[in-house]
């Protein structure tokens, strides 16, 4: 099921099953274990539909704070259909505070421990350049690392099959294919504007930002490290944009390729009943799309 007119769904992976963004909704399809594929339909808070989504370098850090919010909704609500258990309101006192947790997180694992581990060669590094080259494959081998250390765990390999559902689905919709499994079978399980590419981006482009910072005062590279990652992620998200819509440009192909090349570590090749539960998960965001259009055009 297709809209004439396209638009850039997207969405992740859950505990068996699949979440898929629409313009003005959220839509997570999950297998019960019983067999039956259940769709549950939220409408997006007003941030992630204002102006602010579409303001260069600014929309970056919002797209991200929707990402993390609709996720965290997204895999809680998951876990309990998986688990059989009824849904319960979850505090927003609580989304935030795991949203909070994770922030912390990802800036000690992926910002702090880089830039603490290369201050101990730093008397074997002759400038600053070779400094933050140092600070940046560092970080990047963390990342790596971490990718994984993650696809070692059963459940969250699990997982990353059904993100290589979505993948596949997203894919084949935005080539105007049947939404069919079989149609969809051929497709990637990369996608140019997922996550994972562009946390990748993050960490490189972290390495030419925080050059400007020097490496002679300690307190003021852990300030940057934090200050700097929403201007890093604002540029990290205008390169994926960008390159998304110019794919056949030989310069974006090489920009984009490590990145593409990452999603091996964090999605797998799905069988039939994943690709089912994406599919259901994408047909009911284009369904909500065209009603919304539909409800608009006659008022």
């Amino acid at each position: 099921m297709a809209g004439k007119k396209k638009y850039n769904y997207g969405g992740q992976a859950v505990i068996e099953g699949v979440m898929i963004r629409g313009r003005t909704s959220v839509v997570t399809a999950v297998r019960r274990p019983g067999g039956e594929v259940i769709t549950d339909v939220k409408p997006l808070p007003s941030l992630t539909t204002s102006r602010m989504r579409r303001m260069p370098l600014v929309r970056g850090v919002v797209i991200l704070i929707e990402a993390m919010v609709l996720g965290i909704k997204s895999l809680l609500y998951s876990a309990n259909v998986a688990m059989e258990e009824e849904e319960e309101e979850i505090p927003t006192k609580a989304i935030w505070g795991m949203i909070a947790s994770a922030v912390i997180l990802v800036v000690l694992l992926f910002f702090i421990a880089p830039l603490f581990l290369t201050k101990l060669v730093n008397n074997y590094i002759p400038n600053t350049v070779v400094f933050h080259i140092v600070e940046g494959v560092i970080r990047l081998a963390i990342f790596i690392g971490y990718l994984k250390i993650m696809g070692l765990l059963s459940d969250i390999k699990r997982v990353f099959t059904y993100h290589g559902a979505e993948h596949k689905t997203v894919n084949a919709y935005e080539a105007g294919v049947p939404m069919e499994v079989e149609a969809i079978k051929p497709y990637s399980t990369a996608h140019v504007r997922c996550g994972t590419s562009f946390l990748f981006l993050v960490l490189v482009i972290a390495i030419f930002v925080f050059s400007f910072v020097g490496r002679d005062i300690l307190w003021l590279m852990i300030v940057a490290r934090i200050v700097l990652i929403p201007v890093i992620m604002g540029l990290g998200y205008e390169v994926i944009y960008f390159g998304a819509r110019h794919t056949n440009n030989w310069l974006m192909k090489i920009v984009l390729a490590p990145g593409l090349f990452m999603q091996s570590l964090t999605t797998g090749e799905p069988d039939d009943r994943q690709l089912e539960v994406a599919i259901a998960a994408m047909n009911k965001a284009v369904e909500v799309d065209l009603e919304e259009e539909a409800a608009q055009a006659a008022s």
